[in-house]
């Protein structure tokens, strides 16, 4: 499912505290997982790591995906999960919009093509009104 970054001033942590939970190296107590959940919409069931792939397959609302958690690099790359390549049939070479909202710090990664046809549907219907 596609989710918002978690900003460490909602669950009232440091940048380097979500860090220590995303590598395992520190796990939140009982409070901040129940804020966590909250704030994925999650039970704190779905949050352990009791679930299996199936189940996780299942969170969230009907259309939304989630691939799981990467690292950004030094410069700013990130690797796109391979099932979610394979699902938008993402490939090398691919141009990719990278779109942002301000709000909730999200970030949607489109492909060019898909964007480019959007933008394209709203032209003609400007253009049909126009007329």
């Amino acid at each position: 499912m596609c989710r918002t970054i978690l900003r460490p001033e909602r669950v009232s942590v440091s940048r380097q505290t979500v860090a220590k939970w995303e590598n395992e190296e520190a796990l939140p107590d009982i409070h901040k997982c129940k804020m966590l959940a909250d704030i994925f919409q999650v039970t704190l069931d779905q949050l352990s790591d009791s679930m299996s792939e199936e189940e996780v397959e299942h969170l969230g609302p009907k259309g939304k995906q989630f691939f799981g958690v990467v690292k950004v690099g030094e410069r700013g790359q990130i690797v796109i999960p391979k099932q979610a390549r394979e699902m938008y049939q993402i490939q090398a070479g691919d141009k990719l919009v990278v779109l942002g909202e301000d709000v909730t710090k999200g970030i949607a990664i489109l492909k060019t093509d898909s964007f480019l046809e959007f933008a394209d549907l709203i032209r003609r219907a400007e253009t049909e009104e126009e007329e």
